[in-house]
């Protein structure tokens, strides 16, 4: 089993004639994932790295009716409109790359893809990798399988850099990855923490979980809500960054959109949440690694 995709993901690039598009079609496909063709209005009839762009999604599966996936490169005034189109064709799985969407576009986007229950992976995630069965976006880049290894840890990032680093001290420790996911880094998450510890909590390849969180955000109290009505009940050990952020005031932004400064939401409440229904925390993000090892 696997979470997200499958050797049955069908993928269609919305913004492939684009450089960060391209880039990713061409890493995807690197990596065995089933990528069938792009979108760009007004750019129809190219190929880019053999596969056909068409100008819309309705004409593009008018010709491949199995796509199930939709990854994302546009820039963030067109983010809407491309992302209400995914939607408007029913593509179950839309892997939002695009940073610095309006947090309004972003919000009516999640309520019209949670009304045809559709999920939004994003914004602003590099997206994910299943080890040896395939990825979406570039996370890895050219030594994705050289840190991914298949295995039974589940990883879950706000930061897309940590999903790669957490990902490669799993393979350096011996141990593989059932999936990784880069849930994104702004304010809005269209797939939360707890969304996907549900989904590995029904997969049979994941024995465990580890999770990267931030200071900011109510996202981890969400966790100690599953853990707590029993809906996730596997292992679990979470590093929550941001500790200094504490010595700034209410209503910083620090790094992430979503990791602003905020009262009830600093990294210590959310141990001290977490930590109470059982969460393993680990005090550098390097022990997490260590921690798994024990589970």
């Amino acid at each position: 089993m696997s979470i997200l995709i499958s050797k049955d993901t069908k993928v269609l690039v919305q913004g492939i004639t684009g450089k960060e598009g391209a880039k990713g079609a061409k890493a995807m496909l690197d990596y065995g994932t089933n990528v069938l063709c792009g979108v760009t209005p007004k750019k129809g009839g190219q190929e880019i790295e053999g596969k056909p762009v068409f100008n819309s999604i309705t004409e593009a599966m008018a010709q491949f009716p199995e796509v199930n996936t939709s990854v994302v490169y546009v820039p963030p005034f067109a983010a809407k409109a491309a992302i209400l189109e995914a939607v408007d064709n029913n593509i179950s799985l839309i892997n939002v790359f695009v940073e610095r969407i309006p947090i309004k576009d972003t919000a009516y986007c999640l309520a019209a893809a949670k009304e045809r229950n559709i999920r939004i992976l994003g914004p602003s995630s590099l997206g994910l990798v299943v080890p040896g069965v395939g990825r979406l976006g570039v996370m890895g880049g050219p030594l994705v399988s050289e840190i991914f290894k298949p295995g039974s840890i589940g990883v879950i990032s706000r930061s897309g850099g940590m999903s790669n680093e957490l990902s490669w001290q799993l393979s350096q420790n011996g141990l593989g990855q059932s999936a990784t996911v880069h849930v994104g880094g702004d304010l809005l998450m269209g797939t939360t923490y707890a969304d996907l510890l549900r989904l590995f909590q029904a997969d049979e390849a994941t024995k465990a979980v580890m999770i990267f969180g931030e200071h900011g955000g109510s996202y981890e109290f969400e966790i100690v809500d599953l853990i707590n009505n029993k809906e996730y009940t596997k292992p679990l050990a979470m590093y929550i960054g941001g500790k200094f952020a504490n010595v700034f005031p209410e209503g910083a932004n620090i790094g992430h959109a979503g990791a602003i400064v905020g009262r009830g939401q600093s990294a210590e409440e959310k141990e001290a949440a977490l930590l109470a229904v059982g969460v393993q925390i680990a005090d550098k993000y390097e022990d997490l690694a260590i921690l798994a090892k024990s589970f």
